[in-house]
């Protein structure tokens, strides 16, 4: 169990890693490696500890350049060491890929996910989810002598966080949740009902502000269409994929992206390439792919949800933009995420096990502040105050100021207010 220290300017940091069960359930089961970097500011040394859940699921922490680094890092730093926590599968716990070693003994006969076989991998990646990544946090606590820290999750952190309120609270001083609370419950075809109408909003008042882009979509997804979308490096661009540019709209400054995007010459390089860097869903982090709608599964299968609810006016006009919402062609067209398409299939048919109890949320005592955005494009308004009612301790802020990605475009904005509303500073 390593530990290394070192420095960046105005800022000292401990590496740390730390073996942990690939299934909490069974203790004697396989090792995963879980990495952490603890962040701290000079005098700092003897302030709470607050760990940061990154979004995804499938993303590693960020690394600090400095202390501006993430633009919400200062403001943390003033009241608390922070803990950037690499969840399980990605940066430097123990990553998901195809040809990454596999922990001794994880999977009989396989010593990578390539060489598993689809029924294998599934079941490896079932242990992936919110509950597990919670349940590593606590050993990384216990590893580290505290009896309680705080919590910060950014979207589907924000779904880590509150599974800790559900099964660790009194291991959480201060729960924070920007633009991360879930919905509970298996009712997910109506989640991503109301996703798709949102989406539906967004793409018309998109085209109304660029009214010129509306054609110029339709042109691409012609071309997609007769597979003749290519990206530079030849892989081919349907149309179910290219609709998936919509998830830009979701964040502060998307839309302008997206409209720069679509000004490009789509035969040019610089299309090709941009086109490339703008998709989501990719070989980088390819649990974002295979587990994104299992991270919405609160006791109940995926089964393609995403797929199955979509609108037949979006079916029917490319031009209606898709967010995160996950197809199943995808996996067909990325040659990165094809080897990962049969286990995906079987995960979309796994009868997930539920996530969050609501009888120990309401009696969760733990203070905290929610950041919920009035349009939220992935994680609906309306069922983020319906679960910030269980959590009494937890005072929601709706704003209409920010997107989804309200956390890093503010800077210090949305940390100061969630801090100050949690320590009963300011109200609501």
């Amino acid at each position: 169990m390593p530990h290394t220290t070192w420095t960046l300017p105005g800022l000292h940091l401990e590496d740390i890693t730390l073996p942990v069960p690939l299934d909490h359930a069974d203790p004697a089961s396989a090792r995963l490696e879980l990495f952490a970097r603890i962040v701290t500011a000079p005098g700092g040394e003897d302030l709470p500890l607050l760990v940061y859940l990154q979004g995804g699921p499938g993303s590693e922490a960020p690394r600090p350049l400095d202390a501006s680094s993430p633009g919400w890092l200062a403001r943390l730093l003033r009241e608390h060491r922070v803990v950037m926590l690499d969840q399980r599968g990605t940066g430097r716990s123990t990553p998901v890929g195809l040809d990454a070693p596999l922990p001794a003994g994880a999977i009989d006969g396989a010593p990578t996910l390539r060489e598993a076989t689809p029924a294998q991998q599934a079941h490896y990646l079932t242990h992936f989810r919110a509950d597990a990544i919670a349940a590593d946090a606590e050993l990384l606590r216990e590893h580290l002598g505290v009896t309680s820290w705080s919590l910060l999750g950014q979207s589907f952190g924000g779904f880590t966080t509150l599974r800790s309120l559900s099964a660790h609270a009194g291991s959480v001083d201060t729960a924070l949740f920007t633009g991360g609370l879930p919905a509970l419950g298996p009712d997910l075809d109506a989640v991503y009902t109301t996703t798709w109408h949102g989406m539906i909003a967004r793409s018309e008042r998109f085209w109304t502000r660029f009214p010129g882009d509306r054609d110029r979509m339709r042109g691409l997804a012609d071309l997609a269409a007769d597979g003749r979308l290519r990206l530079a490096d030849g892989q081919r661009v349907g149309v179910e994929r290219l609709r998936r540019l919509g998830h830009l709209l979701g964040a502060s400054q998307g839309a302008e992206r997206l409209h720069y995007l679509l000004g490009l010459d789509p035969s040019a390089p610089a299309f090709a390439h941009d086109l490339a860097a703008a998709l989501p869903f990719g070989g980088r982090n390819p649990l974002y792919a295979v587990l994104h709608e299992s991270c919405w599964a609160d006791g109940t299968a995926t089964r393609w949800a995403g797929d199955r609810t979509m609108p037949q006016a979006v079916r029917e006009d490319p031009t209606l933009l898709a967010g995160e919402h996950m197809h199943r062609d995808l996996f067909a067209e990325d040659p990165e995420l094809a080897p990962w398409a049969e286990a995906a299939d079987l995960l979309a048919e796994h009868e997930w096990p539920r996530l969050y109890d609501e009888e120990a949320l309401r009696k969760a005592d733990v203070p905290g502040a929610a950041a919920v955005y009035f349009d939220d494009a992935y994680v609906p308004r309306e069922y983020s105050l319906a679960t910030a009612d269980l959590l009494g301790g937890v005072t929601p802020w709706v704003t209409s100021e920010y997107e989804h990605n309200g956390l890093r475009a503010s800077g210090q904005g949305v940390i100061d207010h969630l801090l100050d509303l949690a320590a009963g500073r300011r109200a609501a």
